[in-house]
């Protein structure tokens, strides 16, 4: 496997191999990542509904999504890390949104960020990028704003709402965007947006024609077995195993069976 990926690795994978993303939010998951030769790593602010319990993602804010980064980045030592700027880090003006973009390279020692939004985001995106911050979009389902999008719902079905993300789309490569993440739209706009721009798209639940593919970590290992939206694979069932090995314990111990001699001291 190469040495280290690249912001130009990426960018010249399309139409030459599919890419792989993959969130992460601790040392040791950021290492099986990378390990296993996963191209891009996002600390997703997904942090905020998997790890942190909150029903969505509104709820971390620029300190949690640094120290998770932190972690993440210490293991990757292959794979692309990329920090999900988190909810009014980048709304509110072009000035914050630079700062904090560059927290994560500084701080978090990330070597891209990702933020959501299409023509709305555009000035904060160039910005960031003419600061030297390599950005990655992201459209379709938003979850930072699923107050305005009526929850968590797939997008660009009506063919009014479907032409924007194809300009918003271009208006993304345009800005400068590396890629661009495409959530929960239907297979063949995914299809019509991923042939009109010449970053690559890296899809979650919007069909075979991307780019690239990310999942969430723990929806990947059936950590949560009871969430399973139609986008999701479990290519592991943790959340089983888990629940095994720890009952296995507390009847070890119940029963006296551990720790046996095997594991202890003499």
């Amino acid at each position: 496997m190469k040495d280290k990926i690249t912001i130009q690795d990426i960018i010249s994978a399309k139409g030459q191999r599919k890419l792989t993303m993959l969130t992460a939010y601790d040392y040791y998951t950021s290492y099986y990542l990378d390990q296993s030769g996963i191209d891009m790593i996002l600390v997703g602010d997904s942090l905020a509904m998997v790890v942190l319990g909150h029903e969505d993602t509104l709820s971390i804010g620029m300190k949690e999504m640094l120290h998770h980064t932190r972690a993440v980045t210490r293991a990757a030592k292959r794979a692309l890390v990329i920090g999900d700027m988190p909810f009014m880090s980048y709304q509110a003006g072009i000035k914050e949104a630079v700062h904090n973009a560059g927290l994560f390279l500084k701080k978090g020692r990330a070597h891209a960020v990702k933020l959501e939004g299409g023509q709305k985001v555009i000035a904060q995106i160039k910005a960031i990028v003419d600061a030297g911050i390599p950005v990655q979009g992201h459209l379709g389902l938003t979850p930072q704003s699923v107050r305005q999008l009526g929850g968590f719902r797939v997008q660009g079905r009506d063919k009014n709402q479907a032409e924007e993300l194809i300009q918003d789309a271009k208006a993304l490569e345009q800005a400068g965007c590396f890629s661009i993440v495409l959530e929960a739209i239907p297979t063949e706009l995914a299809k019509q947006i991923t042939s009109s721009v010449s970053i690559p798209t890296i899809g979650i639940g919007a069909g075979p024609h991307c780019d690239g593919q990310v999942l969430v970590i723990h929806d990947l290992l059936g950590l949560n077995e009871a969430f399973k939206p139609k986008f999701v694979k479990h290519y592991a069932q943790l959340g089983k195993t888990i629940r095994e090995a720890i009952t296995r314990f507390r009847k070890e111990v119940e029963n006296g069976e551990f720790p046996d001699a095997e594991h202890s001291y003499f």
